[in-house]
């Protein structure tokens, strides 16, 4: 369950703040928050196998797939506060997040659609437009910061929420739900996407009359 970097609500209350916020280059790189990051992305290559062991609808494996979707899924949930709370914010860390989070969600939503589980076409437009708000975010850099979106958070849990589901063994009116859970992903990825489009092209314009 993978929280994109411009769509993590920052507005932390000061009880998560750290009294003195040390300097990111006094941070050590091998910290609890990089650790777990590390982690989440060591697991993507064994829920992957995981997911197409035994030609991928054996019982105990796509259960043992969901789990370790889940355990990652996690992770991507506290080391994010952790890094904020205890100031172990690192160049590293804001790198190595936002790949985690979407090779394990990408992962995931290829896996199920090359198993016939899910249609390519709800795959491409969530990693499409994933592929397409990075390259965003690397345009307008330069420019300024996008505002966090919590729309973006809700986004995320719904994906995820949906793809365990899909993950798990399941039949009948659990595959119904969690579709309708993916189509509700997707009219929220794509809500989102366009939301984050727009401010990338106010904040564009806005640091071109500034000169930036």
């Amino acid at each position: 369950m993978s929280v994109q970097p411009e769509e993590i609500d920052r507005q932390w209350g000061d009880s998560a703040r750290p009294l003195v916020a040390p300097a990111e280059s006094d941070v050590p790189l091998l910290n609890i928050a990089n650790v777990l990051t590390m982690f989440r992305i060591a697991i993507v290559p064994v829920f992957v196998l995981a997911l197409f062991t035994a030609g991928g609808h054996h019982t105990g494996w796509r259960i043992a797939a969901a789990a370790l979707f889940g355990i990652a899924a996690i992770t991507d949930r506290f080391d994010g506060q952790l890094a904020r709370k205890y100031g172990l914010v690192t160049d590293f860390g804001k790198l190595a997040d936002p790949i985690a989070d979407k090779a394990l969600i990408g992962a995931a939503l290829i896996g199920l659609s090359a198993l016939g589980d899910l249609p390519w076409w709800i795959t491409s437009v969530i990693c499409g437009r994933e592929i397409g708000v990075t390259l965003l975010r690397l345009v307008v850099v330069r420019r300024g910061v996008i505002p966090a979106g919590r729309g973006g958070k809700l986004k995320t849990l719904v994906q995820s929420l949906a793809i365990a589901v899909l993950l798990l063994p399941l039949s009948g009116g659990f595959v119904t739900v969690g579709m309708g859970l993916m189509y509700v992903a997707v009219a929220l990825t794509v809500l989102t996407g366009l939301d984050y489009v727009g401010q990338a092209a106010r904040v564009w314009f806005a640091g071109a009359h500034t000169g930036r």
